[in-house]
């Protein structure tokens, strides 16, 4: 299996959203609209598998410190191979490349980002903004069941 990494470019967004569709369904994944991944295209890493899209993650930055790893999801028939973690890694390298300080991750796959150095804190340490611009779009706002994490890097 040869997985290849790239930054996403704006061609990319209707295979993104194929992919992710079923999360944003379940209500695991906030939905982006194709203008919304547009604007952001930049943010965005992809993985894939002998030329077929398998995953991707968004560096979101909320500050000149911070910023947030968004929407990762990889493929079910690649999960389990590395993937999930070698694109937190890519976004990892390119934060500590920009001066970042910290990456914020919004997830249920707690355990997942703790194996990769991420910490749970309280949800209530959020930037406001981050409430407000994104969480009020959630299918399962106001009753949040994600765990916030944070990692220093």
């Amino acid at each position: 299996m040869k997985v290849e990494y790239k930054k996403a470019s704006l061609g990319d967004i209707q295979v993104m959203q194929e992919l992710v569709d079923p999360e944003v369904e379940s209500g695991v994944i906030l939905e982006r609209s194709s203008d919304e991944m547009a604007t952001n295209i930049r943010s965005y890493i992809l993985a894939y598998v002998d030329g077929k899209l398998a995953g991707f993650c968004a560096l979101h930055i909320h500050t000149a410190s911070l910023a947030e790893i968004r929407s990762l999801i990889v493929d079910e028939t690649h999960r389990g191979n590395k993937i999930g973690a070698n694109l937190i890694y890519k976004c990892v390298d390119e934060a500590k490349t920009l001066g970042l300080q910290k990456l914020l991750s919004l997830t249920y796959r707690q355990s997942f980002f703790e194996n990769l150095g991420f910490v749970e804190i309280q949800k209530e340490s959020l930037p406001e903004h981050k409430i407000w611009a994104d969480c009020i779009k959630c299918k399962h706002f106001p009753i949040c069941n994600e765990v916030s994490l944070i990692k220093n890097l």
